[in-house]
């Protein structure tokens, strides 16, 4: 057929591929949903490979209690993954739900052509568009909404990953996970409840309100952590829909074993945070050495705690001391004349007892220091709408004394979500405190349960061992006073 077709030269060129590319085997390609990827393509030639993407205007909530309306394609931001391969002839279709307010178009960054798509399928509510591309690069690319304001579009979740595979496939890993990063211009402030509409002056002023990863404030936290094993390869498609902010995107715990610059063919080893620019991606792979949860963040770090770019990912099958010991070693600091005393051998306050006196203040105090003040600061005052005060602290009292392990579960495994503090709402994220002893963990909650205030009975060793394992059996509860 090929040769027939190359000995007409009437025909054109346009033509000639045509038919060709009819000859290709047709397959339809699998589109998921973050955090999800679609298995590794295994085929070794080419095919003519549909992809239909329907885009759908939906209120949904930028974080616990905001409400938004979300310019999606496919219903969630970022939108569907799409994995080709290298080579394959892409029909596309843009569907446009018929319920939309709005036109809407496409720009995959994938595509070799004027507008990368976008001027073949701005597409009005209620009809659908069709253009066909070839996939002739390979690596990881966004795609995003280019219908003016093209920026408001974006803004409004307007975004996703298309990975166009290459011929000879990357080495495969243990797990993928799809991550993109989006800034959001809300009239409200970050965490202000109820409806919020769209301020193109924040936009234009590039202040976001929420800058988070697929979506929402707390969309990878919790039950919805990324999960893997101890001894398994993780590799992350990162991608950055912006409209405007450059990521730093960093995973707290882990150093990247191998890093695509910009989602291109070139590598990079050993990298510990990597820059995401606003349209564009990066691929970065690790293998998991030992287990805990690992955060995921924009290392522009108020960004993080203050407007919601955390993420989680849970490892669990053991730790290796070899790797990462936990903490060793509490000791007070005074100069020359300093002296270990977290390590000392502690006759536990007996449970019930108050705690004064029972425990080194000054062991506990260095334990709060090092894991709990850089947020509830020095004297347990919190950061206004931001941390909850641990002084004087109602919410405190009240499970110290009669939900305990709450309070320990609160520190092993973080919690998110609100909570109201002496009268005064919170809503945020507390990430798990890593490397605590039994020992450790008592000390730390006993002092903080009897500073500043507050009162509670001593915890001990044998008391935390038991609430532990309660806690490993159980899933953790939805609020957080952090």
């Amino acid at each position: 057929m090929k040769a027939v077709l190359l000995a007409l030269p009437q025909l054109s060129v346009l033509v000639v591929a045509s038919a060709i590319a009819a000859e290709l085997p047709l397959e339809k390609a699998t589109l998921t949903e973050p955090p999800y990827v679609p298995p590794p393509i295994t085929r070794t030639q080419p095919a003519r490979v549909t992809v239909e993407l329907e885009v759908i205007e939906k209120l949904g909530q930028l974080a616990d209690g905001v409400d938004y309306v979300f310019w999606t394609y496919g219903g969630t931001v970022p939108g569907r993954f799409i994995r080709v391969r290298e080579g394959d002839t892409v029909e596309f279709w843009l569907m446009n739900h018929q319920n939309n307010k709005l036109p809407h178009n496409i720009d995959l960054h994938a595509v070799t052509g004027p507008g990368g798509g976008a001027a073949s399928t701005f597409t009005a509510p209620g009809h659908k568009s069709r253009f066909t591309f070839k996939a002739l690069n390979p690596g990881l690319y966004i795609y995003h909404c280019a219908t003016a304001p093209v920026g408001m579009h974006i803004a409004n979740g307007m975004y996703g990953l298309i990975y166009v595979q290459p011929t000879t496939p990357l080495p495969k890993v243990d797990r993928e996970y799809y991550v993109v990063q989006g800034d959001f211009y809300a009239e409200g402030d970050f965490g202000v409840k109820g409806g919020q509409p769209f301020s193109m002056k924040r936009a234009i002023d590039e202040n976001p309100s929420y800058v988070v990863f697929n979506g929402s404030a707390g969309s990878l936290v919790g039950d919805r952590a990324l999960k893997a094993k101890v001894g398994e390869t993780v590799r992350l498609f990162i991608g950055n829909g912006g409209p405007n902010l450059v990521s730093s995107f960093h995973v707290i715990g882990e150093i990247f074993d191998k890093v695509y610059t910009e989602g291109g063919s070139r590598t990079q080893d050993n990298v510990q945070t990597t820059i995401v620019p606003a349209g564009g991606s990066a691929i970065v792979e690790y293998k998991v050495d030992t287990d805990g949860t690992y955060i995921l963040v924009d290392h522009s770090i108020f960004r993080t705690f203050n407007k919601g770019s955390l993420g989680m990912m849970k490892v669990e099958g053991g730790s290796n001391k070899d790797v990462y010991s936990g903490k060793e070693l509490d000791e007070s600091y005074l100069g020359d004349e300093s002296v270990a005393t977290a390590v000392l051998p502690q006759k536990p306050a007996p449970a019930g007892k108050a705690a004064a006196g029972k425990v080194d203040p000054a062991a506990g105090k260095a334990l709060y220091q090092a894991n709990c003040a850089m947020c509830h600061q020095q004297n347990g005052e919190g950061l206004p709408g931001a941390f909850p005060p641990l002084a004087a602290s109602d919410f405190l009292n009240q499970i110290a004394n009669k939900n305990r392990v709450e309070l320990v579960s609160t520190v092993l495994k973080g919690r998110s979500g609100k909570i109201t503090v002496n009268g005064k709402e919170y809503n945020g994220i507390m990430t798990p405190v890593a490397g605590l002893s039994d020992t450790d963990l008592a000390t730390l909650l006993t002092w903080v349960s009897n500073q500043w205030g507050n009162k509670a009975p001593a915890f001990t060793k044998d008391e935390i061992k038991k609430l532990r394992d309660t806690v490993n059996g159980a899933a953790a509860p939805a609020a957080a006073p952090h």
